[in-house]
């Protein structure tokens, strides 16, 4: 039988993380999109899971981007992850990711779902940051914008969610910090590389990121001092490149990788194992 455990409210996670960047320590969160994952990630010592759409077509193996196609419901398919990824995370803060744009139910009744489901807080994803052109516009024109996803953060802060809202541009950044933002993820692109991962260059390279990030964090903390801001994607996807981002950056206290936690690390242990028992010999 599984009970549900006691989890920590927003202002004991908010103090844990405080505690543990003044003493160096970057907070680390990583993208569930199975239970086994979130097992794993929780054994690991990571700080903060998360699960959105794009963790079951990742682990699924499809492509990240998969999570923005029409492929079900973004909500509802958080629900369902629930119940895989919440018993597996007992001591560990889960954040939904959420699609804003969804108007087919009521946002607080269905944050208030959430919150009883165990999940600590939210994320913005799918995001609409990720349209451009003439189809932004055609969308924006009907009432769909990131302007939902402000005011879903503005929402979720007010009921005493933990909110760490993806942003994109510097606009965006300043907004969901005023709307309540505990963490700031500063998006540098889809992860690169794997068998599902970008095969192309991404946008920017490490220092670039780098500047970019710290850049984003320095418009954040100019708005709320205690406001976390941390990284994700584009270049940035291996131990690495995180060290790199840490020591290259005044601001950045962290990291959250989704395929980087997941995906990646699944594909080379998987695929090594079977070669190992293929390199066996009668």
């Amino acid at each position: 039988m599984i009970v549900s455990p006691k989890r920590m409210t927003r202002s004991e996670i908010l103090k844990k993380f405080h505690d543990q960047v003044e003493q160096g320590i970057p907070i680390i969160g990583g993208g569930a999109g199975i239970g086994l994952s979130a097992k794993c990630e929780e054994l690991g010592g990571i700080d903060l899971i998360i699960t959105y759409n794009s963790g079951r077509f990742r682990m699924d193996g499809r492509p990240s981007i998969s999570g923005l196609l029409p492929f079900g419901s973004a909500n509802d398919i958080v629900k369902e992850l629930a119940a895989q990824v919440m018993p597996m995370a007992r001591h560990t803060p889960v954040l939904a990711g959420v699609f804003a744009q969804d108007n087919y139910r009521f946002m607080d009744k269905y944050l208030e779902e959430l919150k009883d489901l165990g999940f600590a807080g939210i994320q913005n994803f799918p995001s609409f940051a990720d349209f451009s052109g003439a189809q932004k516009v055609e969308l924006e024109e009907v009432g769909y914008g990131v302007e939902n996803e402000i005011e879903m953060m503005r929402l979720a802060h007010q009921m005493d969610m933990l909110t760490a809202p993806y942003i994109f541009n510097e606009d965006q950044c300043a907004a969901m910090t005023e709307a309540g933002a505990d963490i700031i993820v500063v998006h540098c692109g889809c992860t690169k590389g794997g068998l599902s991962g970008l095969k192309t260059d991404v946008a920017y390279g490490l220092a670039e990121a780098a500047e970019y990030a710290d850049k984003m964090a320095k418009i954040a903390q100019d708005i709320n001092p205690d406001v976390f801001v941390i990284c994700h994607g584009g270049p940035i996807a291996e131990p690495d490149d995180v060290k790199y981002i840490l020591a290259h950056t005044e601001h950045i206290c962290g990291f959250f990788g989704a395929s980087s936690m997941e995906r990646l690390p699944a594909e080379r242990a998987i695929t090594q194992q079977v070669r190992d028992f293929k390199a066996l010999r009668l």
